[in-house]
């Protein structure tokens, strides 16, 4: 484009920065950088938003995009959703928590993209009272719960331990995605409620809704700690066999453990030789 003569305008910039952003390709990024100082953009928010999330988007370049973010106008949610999100991507959720605090502080209203970062961050820090507040004041605030919130929502009581509230979620969506199934699987294997987890999955089935390899890993997670082997080695061929569903480590993983709680610790010996990819420290360890 720029060989050909035309210039860019403040449209190109946040597109070509989005692609940087996309393939995590930071000097590249850096060289689009300094392009849109040279064209005078730096001074445009559209395209600093963009910048802020390209530099939380890629290796490296957190410290950057907060050097950014400090010193641009912030009258809106972008960079503040930008900027927490990135904090998030990295697993730094109390910078994340500690940054929507400050938007708080400063009258900006969150947005539904901020409100799945934070509660992204509520997942990962187990912060259950924190998510009810963060639900509340979506409540308040009125946002649009597209799947995407829901799920962010769902995802964060079945992880940080209110599951019944993940359900009542689930059962409210007009709309679900698989991530909507996977997490009430997932939250529900993770709290010892093998069965209900067992039951949504047939439920998902019969929906017609194809599941992927992280509803598997949950899948056999329950099946594991509630003792189902026979159940977790139908549906460990059932992955392979009819949803073509290759298996990774950690679905060896939940097998082993699997065949060790039930006692069946030669079969997992032999389970674990026949393996076609390399055993990690976690299976060895329980064998």
């Amino acid at each position: 484009m720029l060989e050909c003569q035309v210039l860019p305008n403040n449209f190109t910039f946040p597109f070509v920065l989005k692609a940087c952003a996309g393939i995590g390709d930071l000097n590249l990024g850096k060289s689009v950088h300094g392009s849109l100082f040279k064209f005078g953009f730096d001074g445009n928010n559209h395209v600093l938003n963009t910048l802020v999330h390209m530099y939380c988007s890629c290796k490296g370049g957190i410290q950057i995009g907060r050097k950014l973010f400090d010193e641009m106008t912030k009258n809106d949610s972008v960079p503040w959703s930008a900027m927490i999100g990135g904090y998030v991507r990295l697993g730094r959720s109390n910078d994340a928590v500690d940054l929507f605090r400050q938007m708080q502080i400063q009258g900006v209203c969150p947005d539904e993209i901020t409100m799945v970062a934070v509660l992204c961050a509520c997942t990962d820090l187990g912060a259950l009272e924190l998510g009810r507040w963060v639900e509340s004041l979506i409540e308040k605030r009125k946002l649009n719960k597209s799947v995407e919130l829901n799920n962010a929502l769902i995802d964060m009581f079945a992880k940080c331990g209110d599951v019944d509230k993940a359900l009542k979620l689930f059962r409210t969506m007009n709309e679900r995605s698989i991530v909507s199934w996977t997490s009430v699987i997932v939250g529900l294997a993770m709290h010892g409620r093998g069965l209900q987890a067992v039951s949504l999955f047939q439920e998902m089935i019969r929906d017609g809704v194809e599941p992927d390899g992280v509803v598997f890993i949950g899948l056999l997670y329950a099946c594991s700690h509630s003792g189902f082997v026979e159940k977790g080695k139908e549906y460990f061929d059932l992955m392979r066999k009819e949803f073509a569903i290759l298996p990774k480590i950690e679905h060896y993983g939940c097998m082993v453990d699997m065949l060790c709680r039930a006692g069946h610790v030669r079969e997992a010996v032999e389970f674990v030789q026949k393996m076609p990819i390399e055993p990690n420290s976690i299976i060895w360890r329980t064998l």
